[in-house]
């Protein structure tokens, strides 16, 4: 089961105790499931469709409570991609489908009656705005398993001005979506992991929030982990080769003038360093005699690499 599966199974069991939050969640499943059928003898049905089984049983337990209308379900399966079951919930009352259509909001000619979150009577309240965002998730939403290479979570609308709406009512909670179309169909998309934590914690998906906080924290204490290795073994390596060349410097010396005809100080440094080819500038400093700093060492150590240097040219 994958991530978003997960994420909508836990939403699909959320059932908010008051009427007006029902309704404002329905009211977005509606809007983006919900087709109008229209058949012989002026017979009207409304078709609601989705392909999450825990997400179907939420839509008809909505409309149950909230209108006492039954419901026919039905199965089909996708010919195309991954041929999934696709779970079809069929309202045929038609004027329980009227009455529903005009409490979501929704005229007949499947166009919201309002145009601004803040002039709907379904979004008046922060709780309804919540659930509404519950219900495009559920009827349209998607997030990466946060354990892949990258963070995404979408909404796909079909409507530019439910595209605007969802837009507006996301940036009420201080959130930033972005959106784009692809293939004539509008996105709505968020690739911060903050942003993404935070929509899971606003439509209440909070078991899926701490899962993928908990994945967050552990990605990045790895990757820390990495760059802190990675930088460790460049240093590592840097230092070997610095070694490799000092003594190759000293040796080359030894050979043309003789280790004999150093000053003391250089000679001092110069049997250390073979000594104790492991060892960093740092630690020859604290084996002198009287110890010297770092930059005393290097300083030095660059005399005689620039004496061995005199003798190859």
């Amino acid at each position: 089961m994958s991530f978003s599966q997960k994420c909508k199974n836990e939403l699909a069991r959320k059932i908010p105790s008051s009427a007006c939050c029902r309704l404002a969640e329905l009211a977005a499943l509606v809007r983006l499931d919900g087709t109008i059928h229209l058949g012989a003898n002026q017979s009207l049905s409304l078709r609601m469709e989705s392909e999450n089984a825990a997400v179907a049983r939420k839509i008809i337990k909505l409309v149950k409570m909230l209108f006492d209308l039954d419901t026919e379900t039905l199965i089909r399966r996708k010919r195309r991609l991954r041929k999934n079951n696709v779970y079809v919930v069929e309202i045929n009352h038609k004027p329980g489908i009227i009455k529903l259509m005009q409490r979501t909001g929704i005229d007949l000619a499947f166009r919201s009656g309002e145009t601004g979150w803040k002039e709907n009577a379904l979004l008046k309240n922060p709780c309804c705005r919540k659930a509404y965002l519950r219900g495009v998730f559920l009827g349209g939403g998607s997030v990466n398993d946060p354990h892949g290479g990258s963070y995404h979570l979408e909404l796909v609308v079909h409507d530019p001005e439910h595209l605007s709406l969802i837009c507006d009512l996301m940036s009420s909670f201080n959130l930033k979506p972005r959106a784009t179309e692809r293939k004539q169909v509008g996105l709505i998309y968020l690739k911060e992991a903050d942003q993404i934590i935070q929509f899971l914690n606003i439509i209440g998906a909070h078991t899926a929030l701490l899962n993928f906080e908990s994945i967050r924290v552990y990605k990045d204490i790895r990757n820390k982990v990495n760059r802190l290795v990675n930088c460790e073994t460049a240093n590592m390596n840097k230092s070997i080769e610095a070694s490799m060349r000092q003594i190759e410097a000293i040796q080359l010396v030894a050979a043309n003038m003789g280790m004999e005809k150093l000053s003391p100080a250089l000679r001092e440094l110069a049997a250390l360093r073979l000594e104790h080819p492991d060892a960093s500038l740092k630690e020859l400093g604290e084996m002198m005699e009287p110890p010297l700093s770092k930059s005393a060492i290097n300083h030095r150590m660059r005399r005689l690499e620039k004496l061995a240097e005199s003798f190859r040219e």
